[in-house]
């Protein structure tokens, strides 16, 4: 089965469109996704392939995430979230946390390897995140102090989860911890959080703003500030 998949994935390869994705996502020499190799593929394609592999075990899974090749990673992502949304779905309650423990387990596991910013982005809320909404979440407190770029990314992206139910603490709590990081993609991330908590209670984020405003990086800020009236971004630009 994983064999066919891969051969799928192969025939589905377009040479021309990975010429653009290994530029677009960064893989030259000393890039942030450098060394990572592209196939071609649509994400759309790759969703609708993925699906008729959901069944895949967790060791072939494995097979694919320690692979070079970003569309084998992006697929095992997603039929990963794909198992746990179907584990979320079984009545035995009991069931559906052994299932889901493992996913999540595999997941922790493969933090280095989910390692390009799409990557990150489709999984960290759906997986990581989704699994913390009633649990402890010490787990993304180490993430965001890590020295990988990818830990700290996951770790600012789960939040999304908690977000979307209104719980906003740890968001802002580990926005704490990365407004100061020097990378780019983590200014993005804490700026695309930050901006989705104003967009349930704008008051929460002007009050995070107001303290970190001068200080954080422009991207960050920018982003954070993306959806406010244009007298209001003015406001915040002007330090």
């Amino acid at each position: 089965m994983l064999n066919n998949y891969i051969k799928e994935l192969k025939k589905a390869g377009n040479p021309e469109k990975a010429r653009i994705l290994q530029g677009f996502f960064k893989t030259g020499k000393g890039e942030y996704g450098e060394g990572d190799v592209f196939l071609g593929i649509t994400v759309p394609k790759q969703r609708e392939i993925a699906k008729k592999y959901v069944d895949l075990e967790i060791k072939d899974l494995q097979t694919l995430l320690n692979s070079k090749i970003h569309e084998h990673r992006l697929g095992a992502l997603f039929i990963l979230i794909m198992q746990y949304q179907k584990a979320a779905k079984i009545a035995d309650k009991k069931e559906s946390e052994k299932i889901k423990t493992k996913i999540v387990k595999s997941y922790l596991k493969n933090t280095k390897k989910i390692n390009n910013w799409d990557l990150v982005d489709i999984s960290a809320p759906k997986i990581l995140g989704d699994f913390l909404l009633n649990k402890d979440r010490n787990i993304l407190y180490k993430l965001a102090k890590s020295k990988n770029l990818w830990e700290k990314r996951i770790s600012m992206l789960a939040t999304y989860a908690f977000i979307r139910e209104n719980q906003f603490d740890d968001t802002l709590k580990i926005s704490e911890i990365l407004v100061r990081d020097d990378h780019d993609l983590i200014h993005k991330a804490v700026g695309w959080m930050l901006r989705e908590i104003g967009k349930k209670d704008q008051a929460v984020e002007e009050k995070f703003l107001k303290k970190y405003y001068k200080t954080m990086p422009r991207t960050m800020l920018r982003y954070a500030i993306e959806r406010f009236d244009e007298k209001k971004r003015k406001y915040y630009m002007k330090k």
